[in-house]
């Protein structure tokens, strides 16, 4: 679904990736660790079109998005849950999820239909029921739980093929991070492909098929299963 080729990003005179290459099946879910300032979110930029890249490629489901418009990206099936969650303040939790809402993109030529029901509002409530009963409050009006519940469901409203979370459990109380991991856990279980960077090791290694370490700018690959016999 997603190839990451040798990518080469920074900032300014700074340079932050180097070589950078990453593949995402369909249906799979896979990690990157790391410390801060290893890589990580700038990785998810590129992907996204939030960074230029300098040097490699980007190809999702064939096409190359190296350094597409990030609308562009996000129609192709791209969404993104970001850091630090980013509700507006001044929308009702209806609004973010009517406002931000696409249907399915239609499957390519000899792709299947998609086997779940869409991410229609409905079903966004029925995976947060919190959201069902907050829904005319407005963002500045929610826990940090709570927004981090809307942003998942802003992001699935857009019936993504592939959903990318930035630090999604960062900053949350654990009864509310593991509702989060569950409901990771749940969107794995229906086939959404995700990406997802976060920290918390033990529920990483009970969620993905593949974990990715960044350190300085290259990423590496983790052998699993001699991780879970350590861990």
């Amino acid at each position: 679904m997603l190839e990451v080729r040798g990518i080469e990003a920074g900032y300014g005179a700074s340079q932050v990736l180097f070589g950078v290459s990453l593949t995402i099946e369909p249906h799979q879910v896979v990690s990157l660790m790391g410390r801060n300032g290893m890589g990580k979110s700038t990785t998810i930029k590129c992907i996204t079109g939030a960074l230029p890249v300098r040097k490699g490629q980007i190809l999702f489901e064939g096409r190359d998005i190296t350094n597409l418009p990030a609308d562009v990206i996000a129609r192709l099936g791209i969404a993104i849950v970001p850091e630090g969650r980013q509700c507006f303040p001044n929308l009702t939790v209806r609004e973010h999820l009517v406002a931000f809402a696409r249907p399915p993109a239609k499957p390519q030529k000899g792709e299947l239909d998609a086997q779940t029901a869409p991410w229609d509002l409905a079903r966004i409530y029925e995976l947060f029921p919190r959201l069902k009963e907050r829904e005319h409050h407005m963002g500045n009006q929610l826990s940090g739980g709570e927004q981090q519940m809307l942003a998942i469901g802003r992001a699935l409203s857009t019936n993504p093929k592939l959903l990318i979370l930035d630090e999604a459990t960062e900053g949350l109380a654990p009864v509310i991070r593991e509702e989060i991991w569950k409901c990771l856990a749940h969107l794995k279980s229906e086939g959404q492909s995700i990406f997802i960077v976060d920290k918390y090791l033990d529920n990483i290694l009970s969620l993905t098929n593949e974990i990715f370490v960044a350190k300085k700018g290259i990423l590496f690959l983790l052998e699993k299963d001699l991780m879970e016999e350590s861990f």
